[in-house]
This record gives structure tokens, C-alpha cells and sequence, in this order.
């Protein structure tokens, strides 16, 4: 796998050295890369840490249960977007935020430019644990930098095919390789009277992993103002093909995560569904007539041969400025994100798909999922991991560039416009959005 520093250095760096230019690094409030910043507490110590992720209360209980003078408060709240992230900027503003938050990897580059987080690289045992955890991922948290790390890598989100492979074996069509065959295994199911997948309206993450592994960028940044690449050749190029299907009624345009998405798969009408991993559990619990019914093959291709992978999803534990305890809060976030039994936790109770390279090795994993047939369905997602390209940039405005293009995608599916217009749209009023906060864009 390349390594994502070389390419992604200069690529995020800015995003401290356009906005951040009055903020040290030194270990002011709390953090920062002054060693002495990440010393012990005296005393017992309780952290505040606040997550969405279904059932962490029992990974942070073996942690308590282990560590008497280091306890966790957990409070779960709605995902990032949903208004979580919301919550952190206004406890942040208020000088009341938690000392630990879930925050994905997306979601990271608008947190820095806000100066909410603590650089976790003025822990020595945080530098020391980058090599536990595939590249990319610590890419994701480093910002591509040498020196500064704002986060650690907690699970990943690699994209495969999730396909009934009764139905394809029952009408003898070929498991798609290349996204020309899919097209082709589209036009045969709608045939039939189903659909091959459901075009997501609103889940843009999904449409941003199919740029990803088309090698696309949306952002990019030379170390003085930003790119923004909405519709550069990949996105064009993958927007065009998912218009084509669109436009020839070759997909299905349910809503995601409402009863109409679960049965549309349910029932069989839709054939599959191109996800990460955490999709696995997402299919069982919205689709149980179908079990023993589903496997999970490599993602397509768009050239024959090629080994690529996009990724959808993934967070990390970052600190937030003004914690009183960084040393045990690091501490924490390491065990958490590390750890056998936690990791081993997290799978079980969220399908939590972890960050670190041993973590892919648990015997949690290397089991076949009844579900899908006894398939040992995390061997392709360990394979897909290897194939993400490491250089994919997020830019600092994610939650509106995510809401612009999912209102375009909305109006192109009900016949105003197409994707590659909310395209650009999205790309004009992110670049607004930024210029709006004063972060240099290049013209």
C-alpha cells in the first residue's frame, strides 16, 4: 500500500497553516506536541466520552471494571451528522465539551480548522502505536502530516458486493467484476422485474467511496489554498454511469433506511447493495426473510483486473481541547481502538470493522457469518482494506458539501437536473462556504 503522508502531507497541512496560523502547537490549551502536555494526572481521574456506536457502554465497562483510577462516563447520543457534531462545536464554543468524541474521519478537518482537538502526537505511546494500523487509516487522523495526530483511528469502512446469490445462481447471470458487467446484470434483473441496487439519494458518503475507488479526489490543498475537485474526470465519470442507470430504470431510488429500503430487499426486488462492511449487519436486521440468502464479492471494476476499493465510512476517538487529562484520555483511546477484548466487543455488539492491522486478524473475524451461507465474509473486506487508495482528501466543509450534492441528487432522481449538475452546484457553494470562513480557495 502506498503511504498516504508523501501525497497527503501537503495536501492537509494547510489546513492548519491557512486557519490555524494563531494557534500553537506547543502545548497550549492542554495539547499539542510538547511531551510535558501528556504527563499523568494526580489522583483519580473520570473522563466524559460521548458516542453513537450501538453497545460501546460494554466495551467501556471492561475498561472500568480494569481501571478503578482512570473511569469513563459514556453518553450516547445520535450519529455525527444527526447532531452530535452539532452538540461538540456548541460545548466547545461553551468551553464545556467532553474530553473524548467519536468523530469520523470526514468530519476531522472541519474540527481541526476550529481548533477543537488536542494533538494526541505529544503523547509518546500515541507515536509509538502508529505501525498497529493500516496506513490509510492513520492518514486519516495524522492529516497527513509527520508530526500531528488529531484522533485515533477507531474502524474503516471498505466497500465490497453484497449480492443474493441464490437469485443470480437461479437465473444464471455472472456475479458482476467490472462495473460494465454490472450494467449488463442490471438490464437482465430489471428484465425479471427487479432491480440490481438502490441509488442512494441522500447517503453522498456512498457516492464519494465510488470516487475514491475510482481514484478521484474532491479536495485537494498545496500548502496554501484549497482545490476543490467535486467534478473532476473520476466524479464526472462515475456520475454519468450511475445517471445512465437512473435514466434506463435499471435502479431502484427508495429513500435509505426507511421500510420501503428494507423491503425493497427483503423482498428480493433489489439484488444488491454496494456497501462497507458494517453493511453486513445492515442487510440482516432490514432484510431477515432472506438470510443463508446473501454472499459478498469484491467490488467491481472499471477496468478488468484491477484491484480497487473505495471506503465508506470510519471514525476515530479524538481529544477535545481544554481536557484536563490527555495523558488518560490517550490512554483510553489506545486501549479502545487496540485492544482484543474492546475491539473483540465492538465487532460483536456494532459490526465494528477495526482500524489496526492485528485487529483484521481477530478470531471474531476469520468465522463464516450464518447469515451469508457460512461465508467467511471478512476475508474480502480484509482484502478490500489493502486496495483503498490512501491519498483520498476530505476537505474542512463536509457536512454542507454532503447536503448541497444530496438536495441535487434528489432533484436529478425526480427529473431536475442530473448528478454531475448537483455536482456543481455542490462545488460552487462549498467553495463559497469556505471563502465564507475566510480559508484561501484556488481560483
Amino acid at each position: 500500500m502506498r503511504h498516504m503522508k508523501k501525497a497527503a502531507g501537503v495536501a492537509i497541512l494547510a489546513t492548519v497553516a491557512l486557519t490555524m496560523a494563531a494557534c500553537s502547537s506547543s502545548g497550549e490549551s492542554g495539547g499539542g506536541s510538547d511531551a510535558a502536555a501528556c504527563a499523568p494526572s494526580e489522583g483519580d481521574v473520570t473522563l466524559t466520552f460521548t458516542s453513537w456506536i450501538p453497545g460501546i457502554e460494554d466495551a467501556v465497562a471492561i475498561w472500568n471494571d480494569a481501571n478503578p483510577d482512570i473511569q469513563v462516563e459514556v453518553q450516547t447520543g445520535p450519529s455525527g451528522n444527526a447532531g452530535t457534531y452539532q452538540n461538540f462545536f456548541n460545548q466547545l464554543e461553551a468551553g464545556n465539551a467532553p474530553d473524548l468524541g467519536q468523530i469520523e474521519y470526514d468530519a476531522i478537518p472541519n474540527f481541526r480548522v476550529q481548533d477543537g482537538l488536542e494533538d494526541l502526537a505529544a503523547c509518546e505511546d500515541v507515536v509509538a502505536a502508529e505501525d498497529q494500523f493500516l496506513d490509510w487509516t492513520w492518514g486519516q487522523v495524522s492529516l497527513g502530516t509527520e508530526d500531528e495526530v488529531y484522533g485515533i483511528p477507531q474502524d474503516q469502512g471498505p466497500m465490497a458486493l453484497f449480492y443474493r446469490s441464490d437469485l443470480f445462481e437461479q437465473n444464471n447471470i455472472p456475479v458482476p467484476t467490472t462495473w460494465e458487467e454490472y450494467k449488463s446484470a442490471a438490464e437482465q434483473i430489471r428484465a425479471l422485474g427487479g432491480y440490481i441496487t438502490n441509488f442512494s439519494q441522500s447517503d453522498i458518503n456512498q457516492f464519494a467511496g465510488f470516487v475514491w475507488q475510482a481514484d478521484g479526489q474532491w479536495f485537494q490543498n498545496d500548502g496554501n489554498e484549497w482545490t476543490v475537485e467535486l467534478t473532476s474526470d473520476a466524479s464526472e465519470t462515475v456520475a454519468d454511469y450511475w445517471q445512465d442507470l437512473i435514466e434506463n430504470d435499471l435502479v431502484a431510488v427508495y429513500p435509505p433506511w426507511t421500510d420501503e429500503w428494507n423491503n425493497a430487499y427483503n423482498s428480493g426486488e433489489v439484488w444488491t447493495w454496494n456497501s462497507a462492511v458494517w453493511g453486513a449487519n445492515s442487510i440482516a436486521s432490514g432484510a431477515p426473510d432472506t438470510a443463508g440468502k446473501w454472499s459478498v464479492a469484491p467490488a467491481p471494476q472499471w477496468a478488468a483486473g484491477d484491484a480497487a476499493a473505495g471506503n465508506w465510512g470510519g471514525s476515530s476517538i479524538a481529544v477535545f481541547k481544554g481536557t484536563d487529562h490527555l495523558y488518560e484520555a490517550a490512554k483510553f483511546a489506545l486501549w479502545l481502538n487496540t485492544s482484543e477484548e474492546a475491539l473483540t466487543s465492538l465487532n460483536e455488539t456494532a459490526a465494528i470493522y477495526p482500524a489496526t492491522k492485528a485487529g483484521l486478524e481477530l478470531p471474531v473475524l476469520q468465522e463464516g457469518v450464518e447469515f451469508y451461507g457460512g461465508q467467511k465474509i471478512y476475508d474480502v473486506f480484509a482484502e478490500a482494506a489493502g486496495q483503498v487508495n490512501p491519498d483520498f482528501v476530505w476537505g474542512p466543509t463536509m457536512t454542507q458539501t454532503y447536503a448541497d450534492v444530496s438536495d441535487g441528487f434528489k432533484a436529478a432522481i425526480a427529473g431536475d437536473g442530473t448528478l454531475a449538475d448537483a455536482l456543481a452546484d455542490g462545488q460552487e457553494k462549498t467553495i463559497a462556504a469556505l471563502e465564507a470562513q475566510s480559508i484561501p480557495v484556488a481560483k
